[in-house]
């Protein structure tokens, strides 16, 4: 699988031409395959560097010391996530082994619009810990500049899909969105991965777009092509992976694919887990936004393929899957497409 190496750099202040043809290349990008390996993002790599120390500074700790960053319920997307404590491919109602990955998880809370009244279960505070002391700060600066980075996105979407540019600007003005960061090592007392554990199990990711810094790590991140076979897929360097979400998918009639993916445990030949990390900024779109599809992507001979619904009841349903282990029953279109997968 080639995943397209895009520069957006000149879509910012260069000609129609240029913006058309970087609008082009991320169409061409979201129909064939949902991923695209992005250059030109302007996050400086000072930034990068605040993040990784963060991940490390946490991730290094005891288990003891991170069990103490749980959220109080599986329900609230914040906090840390222990090993084996999670199975993402609940989200598409497909059941399978506990994944071995950890994470910590941090978002856009409640009060950063206090005139909104939105609910705190949808944008709950997060929960910041007082070790490693730059946590915070390098965590929160990624955080900002992916998040731009993912509006900044939306615009080139709205281009390529013959839309005004600031299109999707009214579903993201109070974006429920996330950063989850992944730490891939053998869990606490356990010395041998299970035979089909995944280091994350297949799904699809539920919002607008991710935009993804990984370690170059292999075996690790695994992409579904459309005849059903896994690809590995790692960041060229320099590059940010960006991939699509559910909620594009939904909009544009599955013109655009959302991705299936998965992390296979970065395993040595004699049994050991490589430690591999990872940060995933959701860019999920606001929480009473309601997706339907657009109408360029429909026709009498090409019916809407999902009803409509708002990214709040869409998102409960996918985190009570991989969080709370409820099997998904909303996901009919996605588990298809990973029951025709080859092994």
């Amino acid at each position: 699988m080639d995943i397209p190496v895009i520069d957006i750099a000149p879509f910012r202040e260069g000609t129609a031409e240029e913006r058309q043809a970087i609008a082009g290349a991320v169409d061409a990008a979201a129909r064939s395959i949902g991923f695209m390996q992005i250059r030109g993002h302007a996050i400086p790599d000072a930034v990068i560097a605040g993040l990784t120390g963060a991940i490390d500074g946490f991730f290094n700790q005891t288990p003891a010391q991170k069990m103490a960053w749980r959220p109080p319920s599986v329900r609230i997307n914040r906090g840390y996530s222990g090993p084996l404590s999670e199975r993402l491919s609940y989200s598409l109602g497909v059941a399978s082994a506990a994944d071995l990955f950890e994470a910590f998880n941090v978002g856009a809370p409640a009060s950063l619009w206090p005139d909104l009244g939105l609910d705190p279960l949808d944008y709950p505070e997060n929960l910041w810990p007082d070790s490693p002391p730059d946590f915070r700060s390098g965590v929160q600066t990624w955080f900002d500049h992916a998040a731009a980075l993912a509006r900044h996105l939306a615009t080139i979407f709205a281009v390529a899909l013959d839309l005004p540019e600031h299109y999707f600007a009214r579903f993201e003005d109070h974006s429920l969105d996330v950063l989850r960061m992944n730490h891939y090592a053998m869990p606490h007392g356990v010395s041998r991965v299970e035979v089909d554990q995944m280091g994350m199990g297949a799904h699809t990711d539920y919002g607008i777009c991710t935009v993804l810094w990984a370690d170059p790590v292999l075996p690790g991140l695994q992409v579904l092509d459309r005849e059903g076979l896994w690809h590995d897929v790692q960041p060229v360097p320099g590059a940010l992976l960006v991939n699509l979400g559910d909620m594009m998918a939904r909009w544009t009639n599955d013109r655009w694919i959302s991705s299936m993916h998965r992390v296979l445990p970065p395993v040595t030949p004699d049994g050991r887990v490589i430690r591999r990390r990872s940060a995933a900024l959701f860019h999920d779109g606001n929480a009473d936004a309601l997706i339907a599809c657009l109408p360029s992507c429909t026709d009498a001979t090409h019916p809407p393929l999902y009803p409509p619904t708002t990214v709040a009841e869409h998102l409960k349903a996918k985190l009570a899957g991989s969080r709370a282990l409820e099997l998904n029953a909303d996901a009919v279109r996605e588990a298809a497409r990973l029951a025709e997968r080859a092994p």
